[in-house]
């Protein structure tokens, strides 16, 4: 873990540099596979599940029988708390429903946006080294309200071609049309392209690994829409003197045990505190069921000291995290500061594991700066807006002139004629 003591600004930008692992071939290899899918359709499918996830399918598509098997694997317990945060994920999405409203720019012109649902959507579930069952929830329950008609899931399927039964649940109460058994960049391949069982969607959702991003990317280009970029997950934890080194470190290492690339920095204005949240994530490091990836991300990890609170806002805007902890005694009125992040969880008692699985605000996030630009996955991800307008004799007698004259200027001579030949119509009809 690399550590930086009040480095000078124009360092800032070196150390906000984000793991890159991305192989030579990724793209080419990724262009083979996906123009394969592209000309051969299921039985493409078929034989890249048998390569890339080692098992060999009868059917790509779940069938209901899988479903209630699931249903019955699952302890009480857990179907407890995925509608628990189920529920909470909806209310949160519910109220960023968008309400019509029509204006009348001028007298007689009336113009109006209205919100209108992505028909098909295609959401990606990661189920390699964790199944992210939580993601189906924060992408398939948005859809749902937003009024998709088509929502389409893919998730690997283990040896046994199974998919994990907390992503079946998951996907049975949060309102998934149909589940395929399809991992990595085929699954994004069907999507995009659309096979003889995969139906062709106009926008994939999710998160993956280098090849599910790199054939995110390849397909955004010409066949079909995309949530965001991204990349792997990070965490920017905001402390000082009087923060508890014990919550730091774990909200550190939440972070690193997602994989090798995923990136923790920890930015304080206290020396002292960093030397104890170094001792705390040490302890705690040692006791993780997945200390082997947390360990390997450590090395990407960073601990900043800085001046003062200026310092820390400046650095952490410049820094744009997918997750951003503020964990400090005055948290409030830094949290007014922040200009650039995924997610923002204020105070000791708000670890990002909470907005993770169940506060309710969505967990599928702008990573690798990109929150400079990009909002997280919400209900407007999966809407369109749709813009009308309608214009009376009276407001075209008003409007038109001003029309006529910027397109003269423009020398566009048939947008002018469009108002032309109405406004004379309308002369000659009151003569």
């Amino acid at each position: 873990m690399q550590k930086y003591l009040y480095p000078e600004r124009e360092t800032w930008k070196d150390i906000a540099q984000r793991p890159h692992f991305e192989r030579e071939d990724l793209e080419a290899t990724v262009k083979v596979i996906l123009n394969d899918i592209k000309r051969f359709g299921d039985k493409a499918l078929f034989e890249l599940e048998a390569k890339f996830d080692n098992v060999k399918l009868d059917a790509l598509k779940v069938k209901e029988e899988e479903f209630m098997q699931a249903i019955e694997q699952i302890s009480d317990s857990l179907k407890k708390s995925i509608d628990t945060a189920a529920d909470n994920i909806f209310k949160f999405h519910k109220s960023q429903e968008f309400e019509t409203k029509e204006v009348e720019t001028s007298p007689g012109v009336f113009c109006w946006q209205k919100s209108i649902a992505i028909e098909k959507v295609g959401l990606y579930v990661p189920g390699g080294t964790a199944p992210l069952f939580s993601t189906v929830l924060m992408l398939a329950i948005p859809a749902g309200i937003a009024g998709c008609e088509k929502i389409i899931l893919c998730s690997p399927p283990d040896k046994d071609g199974k998919i994990h039964p907390a992503i079946l649940y998951a996907a049975h109460i949060s309102g998934v049309t149909d589940v395929f058994k399809l991992g990595g960049v085929q699954a994004i391949g069907a999507m995009a392209y659309g096979t003889e069982s995969v139906d062709k969607v106009y926008k994939i959702f999710g998160p993956g690994n280098q090849f599910v991003t790199k054939a995110k990317q390849i397909v955004s280009v010409n066949d079909v829409a995309i949530d965001m970029p991204a990349g792997p997950s990070e965490v920017l934890i905001i402390a000082d003197s009087t923060s508890h080194e014990e919550f730091a470190a774990s909200d550190f290492l939440s972070q690193a045990e997602h994989g090798r690339d995923s990136q923790s920095v920890l930015v304080t204005t206290d020396e002292d505190f960093a030397v104890r949240f170094e001792f705390a994530l040490l302890r705690q490091l040692e006791n993780l069921s997945r200390k082997e990836f947390a360990t390997l991300s450590l090395g990407n990890s960073k601990i900043v000291v800085l001046k003062d609170d200026k310092e820390v806002m400046d650095f952490t805007n410049e820094y744009a995290p997918e997750h951003l902890i503020i964990e400090t005694q005055n948290c409030d009125d830094l949290a007014l500061k922040v200009i650039n992040a995924g997610s923002v969880f204020i105070g000791n008692y708000t670890p990002e594991s909470a907005g993770d699985y169940a506060s309710g605000t969505n967990h599928t996030l702008p990573t690798s700066g990109f929150a400079k630009a990009y909002s997280g996955v919400n209900l407007d991800s999966f809407n369109r807006k749709v813009t009308f307008q309608k214009i009376t004799k009276e407001g075209l007698r008003q409007l038109g002139p001003v029309i006529e004259e910027m397109a003269m200027t423009e020398q566009l001579d048939a947008h002018k004629n469009a108002v032309t030949i109405r406004l004379n119509e309308l002369t000659l009809g009151e003569s």
